[in-house]
């Protein structure tokens, strides 16, 4: 999925002379991407594709360079997109991946209202309904990339670990997160714990996640270039 284009637009400006073809399922997404590559001087540089790729492989290539980054876990049977990259790369190209395990931590163990390990219980619950709607997500990929015909030429884990304070972007990453996983785990924690994560999300308050001094990030990505073997 493209979003809002800031992959997109980095590889752009990393190779200037070069075409980006973004593909996303959002046509609102596509469209702000649009108006983001006019504002920018890029509209002639980059084509906005809707298209889901568990319906089919959208682009017709050859590419130099596919990048998909925290997308594979959500496709169907990423084995066939996996192959539809493979083949739409030149000789010579490149598929850049990018998978997370899980979803980033930002809370204390106590956060001084409800019981403490909130964040751990929401992880839990989470892991439940991904192994029910995302089965891929952690999936052996440098076993899956292999068998698709891929050979792996550098893999590397990227750790983000930042303490507090905060600087103010990595504030407004942590509710803007923590509100789409609440989307999918509302139904899976206790009602006190939903209560207490809605307080945490309410937009003023003395607990409210935008006053609060004790956040932190932690996560890790995997990175994988592979080329066609």
């Amino acid at each position: 999925g493209a979003g809002t284009g800031s992959g997109s637009f980095a590889l752009l400006r990393r190779f200037p002379e070069a075409t980006v073809t973004a593909v996303d399922t959002s046509p609102e997404m596509l469209a702000h991407l649009a108006g983001s590559a006019r504002r920018h001087g890029l509209a002639d540089r980059i084509r906005p594709t809707e298209a889901d790729l568990d319906s089919g492989w959208p682009l017709t290539g050859p590419a130099d360079l596919v990048w998909a980054s925290s997308s594979m876990h959500h496709l169907s049977d990423p084995d066939r997109v996996l192959a539809d990259i493979r083949a739409t790369l030149a000789p010579g190209g490149l598929f850049a991946m990018i998978e997370m395990e899980a979803m980033p931590r930002f809370l204390p163990d106590d956060l001084g209202i409800g019981v403490p390990g909130l964040e751990a219980r929401c992880h839990a619950a989470a892991d439940q309904a991904r192994a029910e709607h995302l089965p891929h997500m952690g999936s052996d990929w440098p076993a899956r990339l292999t068998a698709a015909g891929f050979r792996i030429l550098e893999s590397r884990d990227l750790t983000v670990d930042l303490p507090a304070p905060l600087p103010d972007a990595a504030i407004r990453y942590a509710p803007a997160t923590l509100r789409r996983f609440r989307a999918g785990i509302a139904d899976r924690i206790s009602p006190d714990d939903l209560a207490t994560l809605d307080v945490l999300l309410a937009d003023d308050g003395p607990h409210a996640l935008r006053h609060r001094t004790d956040l932190t990030v932690r996560s890790t990505r995997s990175v994988w270039i592979s080329t066609p073997a």
